[in-house]
């Protein structure tokens, strides 16, 4: 019965991380899109920065931006700022359910670093806090006024965690954890100076006193940032369902990748917003595709060692015998790991029936790359996976 719970709880906890996370999105990408969108005009009212005429479900809207504030705000003032603070909870939620309490399969991979579970979390818990750090402290000991100097710092510290966590963590903990980072960054810019900075402007209108131009001014480059940063991290927290990622030697070489794909599709999303002219940013649809092309290139499998026609062919017993030590503990229909109450996405691997139906993906994730078994908890071997590798191109996966 506490299983059955535990599934449930996991269950909703996801869906209520999807909806806030699409809704806190949504408002990131349309209003950087409005604040692009934003016109001179030849009437706007006193203070106005710009406005933006909008259609949306059958009807017009006009939108102002002061350049800082107007003198009086109404008391219906609307704020943005929950999907934020309920995304990163809810997903620090899953991470303690999903790779808190199984850190054993998820977390930890002892080739890699032979940690017991308080360790792994402690590193997890600590490094999301002092990412935040470094990142809050580069952004107020340096200034706006080189923006891509900023970004580029900021690009060296991500992939620096990145390389930490691919020494520490599984392959699977690693890439998660460079989304957890990330994510932790972003929520921390809204609930420690977007919302902090919006608040202190409000006071000093009510106060009847100029606000602090510069407060804006930040809240604004936080902004842009989480902006920047959101498509990269969406691939990052999916990056579990893909093996070419998290069982890759080099993962911290993907997320640098992942960075540039991400911040080239939403620079071009974002300037073509705004309005500019392709030949401005033109430049950043071929910085995609390179970074694509090196992602693809870089996750291509490496071709094994195939049996020669003097070994001897590995047989179905072999396979059996193989999955019997290292996957059936999972891969049955009544998992013995501690971890799991139901096989992993319904695979069984108990008899070869089901071993050959599913042998594409038994090549992926164990032959090509080593993300399977979970942290080699059972200890397979290479000459295992190649038998495996062999066994599976001889009848015909």
């Amino acid at each position: 019965m506490l299983s059955f719970a535990i599934e449930w709880l996991h269950i909703l906890v996801r869906w209520f991380h999807l909806v806030v996370g699409i809704g806190w999105i949504g408002t990131s990408f349309f209003f950087i899109a409005l604040d692009l969108s934003l016109r001179k005009r030849a009437k706007m009212n006193p203070g106005v920065y710009g406005t933006a005429w909008l259609v949306h479900g059958g009807g017009f809207y006009n939108v102002e931006k002061y350049a800082v504030a107007p003198e009086e705000l109404p008391e219906d003032l609307v704020w943005y700022r929950w999907e934020a603070y309920l995304t990163f909870v809810s997903g620090f939620l899953l991470l303690t359910t999903v790779y808190y309490f199984n850190a054993r399969a998820y977390l930890i991979d002892p080739s890699v670093a032979d940690l017991a579970p308080w360790q792994a979390i402690t590193i997890s818990v600590l490094s999301l806090l002092v990412g935040w750090l470094a990142y809050d402290g580069l952004l107020k000991h340096t200034t706006d006024d080189h923006p891509g100097l900023v970004v580029f710092c900021v690009f060296l510290m991500i992939v620096g965690f990145a390389a930490l966590f691919s020494n520490v963590f599984s392959g699977r903990g690693a890439f998660i954890h460079v989304g957890a980072l990330v994510g932790t960054i972003m929520a921390a810019n809204v609930f420690r100076v977007i919302i902090p900075n919006q608040k202190k402007i409000a006071a000093a209108l009510m106060a009847g006193e100029p606000p602090d131009p510069a407060l804006g001014l930040q809240g604004r480059q936080r902004s842009i940032h989480n902006n920047y940063l959101t498509l990269p991290v969406l691939l990052m927290m999916v990056s579990n369902h893909y093996p070419l990622l998290t069982g890759h030697p080099h993962g911290w070489l993907l997320v640098a990748l992942i960075l540039v794909i991400g911040g080239m599709v939403r620079h071009l999303l974002n300037r073509h917003e705004a309005g500019d002219s392709f030949r401005k940013y033109w430049w950043a649809l071929p910085g995609a595709a390179a970074g694509l092309l090196l992602a693809i290139i870089a996750t291509a499998p490496v071709p094994r060692l195939e049996t020669t026609a003097d070994s001897a062919p590995v047989t179905d017993l072999d396979v059996l015998r193989i999955t019997a030590t290292h996957c059936v503990m999972c891969h049955s229909a009544k998992p013995t790991h501690e971890g799991f109450t139901e096989p992993p996405k319904g695979l069984v691997f108990t008899d070869i029936d089901h071993i050959r139906r599913y042998a594409p993906l038994i090549k992926m994730q164990a032959v090509d790359s080593d993300v399977m078994p979970l942290g080699n908890e059972t200890g397979i071997t290479r000459e295992e996976r190649e038998a495996l590798g062999a066994w599976i191109a001889a009848n015909g996966g």
